[in-house]
């Protein structure tokens, strides 16, 4: 099983950066496929970004490619989400989410697919 705590969301003006961090205890972090997913109240919570085990692997959303980045350092257990250019309709609630079964290749992009998550940072930006 392993613990996930995120951090590094907050307030920003449209045009920003914001870095969210992801940090996990418990199993060997290098087990996991990692994602971060976002929510809006009254919507259903979606993918943003999912990093492979290894940091081959990665998957971007098309609403943020070219302005996130999603990596890993696995000896700090930690995932990190770089967000730039960041618009007001990226305000919601960012989670970090783990999978125990990874793919060999390739990432999961399913929530239902992940099995532990962390309590959500708020980001919020402002036009």
């Amino acid at each position: 099983q392993v613990q996930m705590v995120e951090s590094g969301g907050g307030l920003v003006q449209a045009g920003g950066s914001l870095r969210l961090s992801c940090a996990a205890s418990g199993r060997p972090f290098s087990d996991y496929a990692m994602a971060w997913f976002r929510q809006v109240p009254g919507k259903e919570r979606e993918i943003v970004a999912a990093i492979s085990w290894s940091g081959a692997k990665l998957y971007y959303t098309d609403s943020v490619k070219g302005r996130f980045t999603i990596s890993r350092d696995n000896a700090r257990y930690t995932v990190y989400l770089q967000m730039n250019s960041l618009k007001p309709e990226d305000t919601a609630v960012y989670y970090c989410a783990a999978d125990e079964d990874p793919l060999a290749f390739g990432v999961k992009v399913d929530e239902a697919e992940y099995d532990y998550w962390g309590q959500g940072t708020q980001v919020t930006v402002s036009s």
